[in-house]
């Protein structure tokens, strides 16, 4: 099972030296990668008083594509989102920004998307909100496209590429997709009909089992092996670090067939400093099992 991190991207703060500090840190510590959450833009609570998002317009989030640019010259981690919103995004300019992060990283780039939950962000980016699910699958399927053929043409119901392809094609042929969602049954189908992963949020022992039985079969349907899906689960250290508990949840995660596991200290209210102290000693309870 892999191990990572997660970017406390609401706390880490804007300072560059404070990034690659975080992601040597994770490096240094024995980890394998990192996870980057995203939103494009906050909400305005002031003019929104039924707003009930967990973030707003004082919630910081660096964009990953541009943060993996320049991490990738600072680290050998692999390079996660975990989320990206993809419906909100333009699917060519996806592929483009992420076949680059592939490249300036020598394929470590594993791209995390889901279908996010926060309208105002897809108003201002001028997508709809409404049809986002169904533009998903298509997505997918452009973007692999995009990442393994040298001339596209494709007519889709969202999307249209008469023989145009992109340059520089990533290292990873195609990039690994992993999906986030929760245990509706059309997420849970939908990743084993096309997604490399699943970025879990439900914890083992409390419907993980039932989840990952709906997306092996929808797998077998498919005709895919559903043994080649991933799982991710993680771990929240919370206000201190208990390396008993962390070792215990890891633990259970590799039971339940994680094949990576990612820690996160995010909404804790910690400085820079304190997030890599946290990360060190969580990093040494994980690798002591």
């Amino acid at each position: 099972m892999r191990l990572g991190a997660i970017l406390p991207q609401t706390e880490i703060g804007p300072d560059p030296a404070d990034l690659v500090k975080f992601a040597s840190a994770v490096e240094t510590a024995g980890l394998d990668f990192l996870d980057v959450y995203e939103h494009v833009l906050g909400a305005d609570r002031a003019t929104r008083p039924d707003w009930d998002g967990p973030y707003d317009l004082d919630s910081q989030f660096h964009e990953p594509f541009v943060l993996f640019g320049f991490l990738a010259a600072h680290t050998t981690l692999e390079l996660s989102t975990s989320v990206l919103v993809l419906p909100q995004r333009q699917t060519t300019l996806v592929a483009k920004q992420a076949a680059e992060a592939d490249v300036l990283s020598g394929g470590r780039l594993r791209l995390g998307v889901g279908i996010g939950w926060n309208p105002v962000e897809y108003d201002a980016l001028g997508s709809n909100f409404r049809d986002r699910a169904a533009r998903y699958e298509e997505q997918i399927h452009l973007l692999r496209l995009l990442w393994t053929q040298r001339s596209v043409t494709f007519h889709g119901r969202f999307e249209h590429i008469e023989a145009a392809g992109l340059l520089p094609m990533p290292v990873q042929q195609p990039i690994p997709i992993w999906m986030g969602g929760g245990t509706a049954r059309p997420v849970l189908e939908r990743i084993g009909r096309i997604g490399d992963g699943w970025l879990c949020t439900t914890v083992p022992g409390h419907g993980l089992e039932e989840a990952v039985a709906i997306i092996h079969g929808a797998a077998v349907a498919a005709g895919r092996d559903p043994g080649e899906i991933g799982l991710q689960g993680g771990v929240n250290v919370g206000a201190a670090v208990d390396r008993d508990r962390i070792r215990r949840h890891l633990d259970t995660w590799e039971r339940a067939g994680a094949s990576y596991a990612v820690i996160s200290a995010i909404g804790s209210g910690r400085t820079p400093q304190e997030h890599i102290d946290v990360i060190q000693e969580a990093a040494a309870a994980a690798l002591d099992r």
